[in-house]
């Protein structure tokens, strides 16, 4: 089995205006360190990226845009390119957060559209995937990620995939205090994992890093992080306190 760095990542959303997303940032870099044995990322506003950026140099910290568009420029009103976010600093962009999904119209399609041209600008794409309750009561939980995984990864080459993120979020436990039991988790990364072996290579999915998002807290990660294919979390609430985020950071200590 190939050896998977975790990747703890906090996603801000519509949190924290400017001066109190860089006032955050540098109390992460002091509560984190610069010792740490997993990868940490964090996703302010489009508006907080350069200030966040600057303030998280000489950090183990990387920083992450939230959403971005699949054309480099033109006639895209109020849209973000992959280059700007680059331009800013950023290294990484989250891709198909299930509230772009369920509120903005993000499909399959959009979101591979995204990924291509993430790819093309060095970008590392945290590409999210889940089912909704309706699907997972339904017993469509599998089928509805088949589908996302093959659809919103189609068209690459193993050398664009091996820089891929997954991060499974059920959509019924984002922000609700629902999180998936750990059989559950285990056994959705596991078929995810499969899926990719299957589709693409099998020495690719085991390389891949998959991460589990919905209602991940300080006091779960520990469990979650010891499943055979949980490779590290994407953290929604918990990741806007800093003794909240450090903690999941910590989870080893």
């Amino acid at each position: 089995m190939a050896t998977r760095t975790p990747l703890i990542a906090g996603n801000w959303k519509l949190h924290k205006d400017c001066a109190e997303s860089v006032a955050f940032a540098h109390e992460l870099k002091s509560a984190i360190g610069a010792d740490t044995d997993v990868d940490v990322m964090v996703a302010p506003t489009f508006t907080a990226l350069y200030p966040v950026c600057e303030a998280l140099k000489g950090s183990p910290i990387a920083v992450a845009a939230q959403d971005m568009f699949w054309e480099s420029k033109g006639a895209w009103t109020g849209e973000i390119s992959a280059e700007m976010i680059r331009s800013c600093g950023c290294t990484h962009v989250i891709i198909g957060h299930s509230e772009r999904r369920q509120y903005f119209g993000e499909t399959d399609e959009t979101v591979n559209a995204k990924l291509k041209s993430a790819l093309e600008a060095g970008l590392v794409p945290v590409v999210c995937i889940g089912e909704t309750d309706e699907e997972r009561k339904q017993g469509k939980t599998f089928e509805v990620l088949d589908t996302q995984v093959k659809m919103g990864l189609k068209g690459l080459s193993a050398e664009e995939l091996a820089s891929v993120v997954l991060a499974y979020e059920p959509v019924w436990a984002i922000g609700t205090g629902n999180t998936a039991t750990p059989d559950m988790v285990q056994e959705v990364h596991a078929f995810l994992r499969k899926s990719v072996a299957d589709s693409l290579q099998k020495e690719l999915a085991n390389a891949m890093r998959i991460l589990y998002g919905g209602s991940v807290k300080s006091g779960n990660i520990a469990e979650l992080m010891a499943l055979e294919d949980v490779d590290g979390a994407l953290v929604g609430g918990a990741s806007l306190d800093t003794e909240s985020f450090s903690g999941i950071v910590r989870y080893k200590r």
